[in-house]
């Protein structure tokens, strides 16, 4: 083979238009194609598969592409994995390094990124128990005392899901199994996963590859949360998570009354922004338990961002958190997150639009 034919750019644009298009045969064509002109299955993986992955979720964000069209194109790229993987003879790599598990954090949908670290470890010669999304803690824990693995490679995208994956980590420590934490809920820099006292931090499939092939010490010791995170004394996490629900009821029905229109919200409309302030006291939550503004901050910039591409003026945002501050007011670390948030989203809106609610 003289090498590929195309490049990682002009194979992506073939499989972005396959699987926007809905034609999963048209995008299992693209890889095969690829194979043929000597890509290797893991550079397709992870320079094309899963560029186009990234690219779905920004449509989406960017409300290019509906929720529909990102499922859909999501599942057409799962089966060009399984293509891609699984092509040839059937044979497959030998399982001579060790055997890992990897798995999704509690509660965590995004498989993705998951089953590449998984694919990738495979065709390294790992033999990789592949458990995918939302795994419980007591079954992860379950299934290393069947394997006994070498490690669990503890994959998240979501940061709400860093207490549980925080109870993870220790979990698996606890049996003598090392975590590698991965994926966006552990920041751009594993700062959290090292906060969570994992073993390790990997920012992508190579990443996990190189640090299982340097090795982990089995761990020792028990850890209790606090070990980690002694902010969390006071109190204040445990107490915005137990007041969720309160918090939410009492911020709608204020938002009522400092904008009339809402009164006339459909029952759809109302449950929405119902959801939006669950996310925001969600969020702060997670914020307060790593004491980490920016967990709060980013989403707020984030949800900004995909309410402008909505015509949402996202300035609505900050009477949201107005309101929960003054509800806040006993609990210093969590009403500095608010008014941190709030002053971030007045920098990036315009003040003067206010008849919109979050």
């Amino acid at each position: 083979m003289s090498g590929p034919r195309a490049s990682a750019g002009e194979l992506g644009e073939a499989l972005w238009k396959a699987v926007i298009d809905g034609d999963e045969y048209d995008a299992v064509d693209v890889v095969r194609g690829a194979l043929e002109d000597g890509w290797q299955e893991e550079d397709l993986l992870l320079d094309v598969v899963a560029a186009v992955q990234a690219r779905i979720g920004v449509e989406w964000a960017a409300d290019r592409i509906s929720v529909a069209q990102e499922h859909a194109a999501t599942a057409i790229n799962e089966r060009v994995i399984t293509a891609l993987v699984h092509h040839g003879s059937g044979t497959r790599p030998d399982a001579v390094r060790g055997r890992v598990t990897v798995s999704c954090v509690d509660g965590e949908w995004h498989a993705f990124p998951a089953r590449l670290v998984a694919e990738t470890l495979r065709l390294r010669g790992w033999h990789v128990d592949y458990l995918g999304a939302q795994t419980p803690t007591p079954h992860l824990v379950a299934h290393q005392h069947h394997t006994n693995s070498d490690a669990v490679l503890l994959s998240g995208s979501i940061p709400t899901h860093l207490p549980r994956a925080h109870t993870a980590i220790n979990a698996c420590r606890t049996v003598g199994v090392p975590v590698v934490a991965g994926g966006r809920a552990f920041g751009v820099d594993g700062r959290y996963a090292r906060a969570l006292g994992a073993d390790a931090w990997a920012p992508d499939a190579r990443g996990a590859a190189a640090v299982l092939e340097a090795g982990l010490a089995r761990p020792t010791g028990v850890r209790q949360a606090v070990d980690d995170l002694p902010h969390l004394a006071d109190q204040e996490y445990s107490m915005v998570t137990q007041s969720r629900g309160r918090l939410v009821k009492e911020t709608l029905t204020e938002l009522e009354h400092r904008f009339p229109p809402m009164r006339e919200y459909s029952d759809a409309q109302r449950e929405r922004t119902a959801e939006d302030l669950a996310h925001v006291v969600d969020f702060l939550a997670t914020a307060l338990y790593v004491d980490a503004v920016e967990v709060f901050t980013d989403f707020l910039g984030w949800t900004s961002d995909v309410l402008s591409a909505r015509n949402v003026p996202p300035h609505s945002l900050v009477t949201g958190l107005d309101i929960l501050g003054d509800r806040l007011h006993d609990f210093p670390r969590a009403l500095s997150m608010v008014r941190a948030g709030a002053a971030r989203l007045t920098d990036r809106t315009d003040p003067a639009v206010t008849d919109t609610v979050v």
